[in-house]
């Protein structure tokens, strides 16, 4: 029997979601595809678990929270002229 919540949660998700276009090398590709193969994941899911991981590294790197505190500045100073 399916849980309806979880449906429910699952489609609401889906449509907050962004679809996006990556090019990947052909050995990328096949590298990805074999990763998710052998973890037996959708590629979907490998790759944005790829992203999520990328984006907490880049949050918690000292020089990259400096420049993004440059380019709010940055944007500030923009916004004030």
């Amino acid at each position: 029997m399916v849980d309806k919540r979880l449906v429910l949660v699952q489609n609401s998700a889906m449509k907050q979601a962004k679809a996006m276009t990556v090019r990947l090398s052909e050995e990328q590709a096949q590298a990805l595809e074999m990763v998710a193969s052998v973890e037996n994941r959708p590629v979907s899911d490998i790759i944005r678990a790829a992203i999520t991981t990328h984006i907490e590294t880049r949050r918690r790197d000292p020089s990259f929270q400096a420049g993004l505190k440059d380019r709010i500045s940055q944007a500030r100073k923009l916004l004030d002229r």
